[in-house]
């Protein structure tokens, strides 16, 4: 198999078209689910790999139906308890494993290998052993584990998030009662950051808003690029306010969502912003962003954020490292500088969960919120048919990160949303 990293919304594309497939064949599966870096939301994964779970004497059988797909144009690698195909969109590995080992195979399968090496000297210690797939005690006899509870609970742990399983010190912060409480979709109550045909989206305003009605959501902001941003079509003053009164025509219509007049400001090479003051003032939020290094070093980067940050006009800085998951890792600015001046202006940053960026990564958002920073997670979707997708990928980068729900913004009601909006545009008058 190549060696080249897969982007994660290229490889989740992958893994739900072949598991949609695989659920129409009618397998006798009990369960199905992504495995390795992709199931521990990677910005980039080695491999496309699946775990399949189903009673003993089946599993045989599962990997012939695997095989046997309609998407399937080769086989390339097949043991007792795999098998690699080759499709048009890429290589993806089923495993499979009994009911009674469905738990062990998902954690080992899940990885990261620092986290599986410490589980195995934890198992060895207890005079198991951690055999692919399976945990094994002191005669070689399998200790049944059907769910990733039961293993973990086996070695005396609480669950661990598949997101946290990094770099092995999460199982010392589990075993001393440290996890945190993730965020979880269920906690996001709103999106603040997408784009419709007023500039590079796709879809219309309602459209837009419609999609995140069924989602469950109580709040929008609708957040095109304005004019000298690096898209294919941007937002001019000129546009503002025909997308206000088409936006005023949505509101009627959609009552259940509340729909925010936003903008995805660029930030000018000097650090002051696209549109000036007086048109920003009629926006109800103001996103920042900077698209386009021009050749400037890292220190000149920071100082254009920092004139950014102290703006009132500015809520939220959006992908603040401009990274693109297998193409760039983005700007090398001061994030410490950039962090205290959030913290000070309470500005907030954004986890953006756009398959392009997935920025700030998980690393990155961890700091963040340690610094006391005020984190937003969101979709920059320009379909609607991607928003959902898309904040999942945020989610899952923010839960990378250890975000709890405390920590980020949309996880509060639109009351809430419009107060820290309001605190921003206090600091003009102080």
């Amino acid at each position: 198999m190549s060696s080249t990293r897969i982007p994660l919304g290229r490889a989740h594309r992958l893994a739900s078209s072949i598991s949609k497939e695989f659920w129409a064949s009618g397998a006798h599966i009990l369960s199905l689910s992504p495995v390795g870096s992709l199931r521990r939301y990677a910005s980039d994964v080695g491999d496309v790999s699946l775990l399949a779970t189903g009673e003993a004497p089946a599993l045989p059988a599962l990997i012939d139906a695997f095989a046997k797909l309609r998407s399937v144009r080769r086989v390339t690698r097949r043991t007792p308890h795999s098998v690699t195909v080759g499709t048009d969109s890429g290589d993806v590995t089923l495993h499979v494993a009994d009911r009674a080992s469905a738990g062990a195979a998902l954690v080992c399968l899940t990885g990261s290998p620092a986290h599986v090496t410490k589980l195995t000297a934890m198992a060895a210690a207890q005079r198991l052993s951690l055999a692919p797939g399976r945990l094994l005690d002191a005669t070689g006899a399998v200790v049944a584990c059907e769910t990733e509870q039961d293993f973990y609970e086996r070695l005396s742990l609480p669950f661990i998030a598949p997101e946290l399983r990094d770099s092995g010190d999460e199982i010392e912060t589990a075993a001393e009662g440290r996890l945190p409480a993730l965020l979880t979709d269920l906690h996001i109550r709103g999106d603040l950051h997408m784009h419709t045909s007023w500039s590079d989206g796709r879809d219309s305003v309602e459209d837009m808003v419609c999609a995140a009605r069924e989602l469950g959501y109580e709040y929008v902001a609708i957040t095109d690029h304005s004019q000298r941003a690096a898209a294919a079509r941007t937002l001019s003053p000129s546009d503002v306010d025909h997308q206000r009164a088409e936006i005023q025509r949505a509101r009627q219509r959609q009552p259940s969502v509340q729909i925010l007049h936003g903008l995805e400001v660029e930030i000018l090479k000097d650090g002051t912003l696209d549109f000036d003051d007086g048109v920003l003032a009629g926006f109800d939020i103001i996103l920042a962003s900077l698209h386009d290094h021009g050749g400037q070093p890292a220190g000149e980067l920071t100082k254009r954020y920092l004139a950014a940050l102290d703006s009132p006009f500015v809520d939220v800085i959006t992908h603040p490292a401009n990274r693109s998951p297998g193409d760039s890792q983005g700007y090398e600015v001061d994030f410490d500088r950039i962090f205290e001046a959030a913290r000070q202006t309470g500005t907030a940053l954004e986890v953006d969960g756009a398959p392009g960026h997935l920025d700030m990564d998980g690393a990155l958002a961890r700091r963040a919120a340690a610094a006391g920073v005020t984190i937003v997670v969101d979709s920059d979707s320009h379909r609607a048919d991607a928003l959902g997708r898309q904040m999942r990928f945020g989610i899952g980068t923010a839960r990378r990160g250890w975000l709890e729900p405390k920590h980020v913004l949309n996880t509060r009601g639109i009351d809430e949303i419009r107060a820290f909006i309001a605190r921003q545009r206090a600091r003009s008058r102080s």
